[in-house]
């Protein structure tokens, strides 16, 4: 799974909610990722602040505005309707970890000298996709998010990276696992690569 690693790490969910932003977008998302990004901007640019403790604040911050029970849901395909209520819960928990442990390291290295343009936004029922390229140098990256209303309320549960569902690549993995070596294994694993993550972030 290094490959999705390394991907979500570079480009994880919240790269679009710490860094600057060009062109508009128009809508409700468009207001909250707004408040999100000048929030989070302030929090990076604390003077003295320790990153450990600018990164917690960012956390605390983008949290709010992503599904992860949605994510993790989406991601687990058919295996989540097998779950218990408290497995259910321990894997959303185990989940956003995972996704905390992948991109924490890499927010400030990559939120310098990086614009974000609009592309459009497409609607669909209560479902929002946002079309965004990411500028860098002479690299440009298509990076899409998928916002769900819930009650008035948009939050991000998925991103497409240059045409890649990251909950899909995620689902074509565990599937994998899950098949070959059963969701406890999944599980085990998972928690590895929280625990290798974190000592290297």
């Amino acid at each position: 799974m290094s490959g999705l690693w390394i991907r979500s790490a570079i480009f994880g969910l919240t790269l679009q909610l710490v860094m600057g932003t060009a062109g508009v977008w128009a809508g409700p998302p468009t207001e909250t990722v707004k408040q999100v990004i000048e929030k989070a901007l302030d929090a990076l640019k604390e003077p003295g602040s320790p990153a450990a403790a600018r990164r917690q604040k960012v956390k605390r911050i983008v949290d709010p505005h992503f599904n992860y029970q949605e994510m993790a849901k989406r991601s687990l395909g058919p295996a989540w309707g097998k779950l218990s209520a408290g497995q259910r819960q321990e894997f959303v928990s185990l989940f956003s970890q995972l996704l905390e442990a992948s991109y924490s390291d890499k927010i400030e290295k990559y939120a310098q000298n990086v614009r974000i343009d609009y592309t459009g936004e497409i609607s669909s029922g209560d479902s929002v996709e946002v079309r965004t390229v990411v500028v860098k140098a002479n690299d440009r990256i298509p990076l899409n998010y998928r916002l769900m209303n819930q009650g008035g309320t948009y939050k991000v549960y998925d991103v497409i990276i240059e045409g890649v569902s990251l909950v899909s690549n995620y689902r074509s993995q565990f599937s994998r696992i899950i098949h070959e070596s059963g969701y406890a294994e999944l599980v085990k694993r998972l928690k590895t690569k929280v625990s290798e993550l974190s000592r290297t972030g």
